[in-house]
């Protein structure tokens, strides 16, 4: 089979240390589905960790690449600028939550977004201290390695890492039984005490956790967080990187309780695909740092730009808010009428929806089930034991169902 040539190939070219889900090797995709070089389908529960939200090779995303590749591919923004890096950051300070004056800047992924942020608001408050969240997820570098809160694979012998970092405790209502407002309290107890108020350069924190298990906050907490960082004279940060662009529902799974960050980080579902990232927030924040302080060879990469542009455009055309909530919907109401013992709590929101299961090795079986009959799903989760589901937004109904026909009997082979 092809596959296995080309993993031989990989075995002596690739590092061991970068890792894939599916062994075997994307030929095309489209919409829900992928295939591979030998012909097998797999419908596509993951969209590249949140990214191919307009579907694979969207056709705005493909006409706007192609149109930019033929006029031309790089010149640097910092050395000449372009129209178009203007125009997403014009789009994004449009978007993103908050009626008040806005600048962005782009860069290339969702860990130099985040290192950037972190770099605005200490230049900005002039302090040392970021305070995250216990599950958290933000990064492979090595400032947002010390932010990600999982040490395998993510951390593992890859210290020392960099200081001022304070980890907090996180909402997880399964699991602490707080709500909102008494969460919060909890955890800013913890700061207060910990790290001290007049330390705190930003509190950054995912609205609704990826990496960390798509843990959903109870109403009243992030609100109760955000109006202490302001008061405290700290930037809040929300992670957006994998919530944003329609995927809960809304344009920023911020905007559900009303919650306006001083600095957002974008990256993912951005630009179909193509890696482009960026901070959005307040124009006083963003415009504190000296000219030259922000910037990268690379960042706002012109096809990358249109690429956004042209996803932004599909996302308004189709609706694909609304999309996400019709798939959530349709994911939540299959999931919960299994009623399945295995099942702890299925939660999430919109199209980024998730299922906590016993422990790692039952997760493993359902995961490995699911690929063997033509679902790709991913795990994730502190203790890897969490399915979370994140279909493109232009999954077909069919295709879904299928999908979830595959799940079902997963699940329900693990309580045999």
């Amino acid at each position: 089979m092809k596959s296995e040539e080309i993993h031989q190939r990989r075995v002596a070219a690739v590092a061991r240390g970068v890792g894939s889900t599916l062994s075997a090797y994307v030929d095309h995709a489209s919409g829900g589905t992928l295939t591979d070089v030998d012909g097998r389908e797999w419908i596509d529960f993951a969209a590249g960790i949140a990214v191919t939200s307009v579907g694979n090779s969207a056709p705005r995303v493909v006409e706007a690449v192609r149109r930019q590749v033929e006029r031309f591919t790089h010149t640097c923004f910092m050395v000449a600028p372009y129209e178009a890096y203007v125009a997403v950051c014009e789009q994004l300070n449009e978007l993103t939550p908050g009626g008040f004056e806005k600048r962005s800047a782009l860069f290339n992924s969702g860990a130099e977004a985040v290192e950037n942020a972190v770099k605005i608001a200490r230049y900005h408050t002039r302090r040392p201290a970021i305070v995250v969240f216990d599950h958290g997820y933000h990064g492979r570098t090595n400032l947002t390695m010390a932010l990600t809160a999982k040490n395998m694979p993510y951390k593992n012998g890859f210290g020392p890492f960099a200081p001022e970092i304070y980890r907090a405790p996180m909402s997880y209502p399964l699991r602490d039984g707080l709500d909102g407002p008494a969460a919060a309290a909890r955890a800013i107890d913890m700061i207060e005490k910990q790290v001290g108020a007049s330390n705190v350069a930003a509190v950054l924190i995912q609205p609704i956790q990826g990496e960390g298990g798509f843990v959903v906050p109870p109403p009243g907490f992030l609100p109760a967080l955000a109006a202490w960082t302001r008061d405290a004279g700290a930037v809040f940060i929300a992670d957006e990187i994998q919530t944003g662009f329609c995927r809960t529902g809304d344009w920023f799974a911020s905007s559900h309780e009303g919650v306006e960050p001083d600095l957002i980080t974008t990256a993912k579902g951005i630009a179909g695909g193509l890696p482009l990232a960026g901070v959005t927030g307040r124009a006083s924040i963003m415009d504190s740092v000296h000219l030259g302080g922000l910037g990268g060879t690379y960042g706002g990469n012109p096809i990358a730009c249109a690429a956004a542009l042209a996803a932004i455009e599909t996302m308004r055309e189709l609706d694909l808010a609304a999309a996400a909530l019709h798939i959530g919907s349709r994911i939540t109401t299959r999931l919960s009428a299994l009623n399945h013992p295995a099942i702890a709590e299925v939660r999430g929101r919109g199209a980024m929806i998730a299922v906590e299961l016993p422990d790692a090795d039952v997760t493993a079986l359902v995961v490995r089930d699911c690929h063997a009959n033509g679902l790709l799903v991913l795990t994730c989760g502190t203790y890897g034991n969490v399915l979370r589901f994140l279909p493109p937004l232009v999954m077909p109904d069919d295709v879904l169902d299928r999908g979830l026909d595959i799940l079902t009997a997963a699940l329900q082979s693990v309580s045999k």
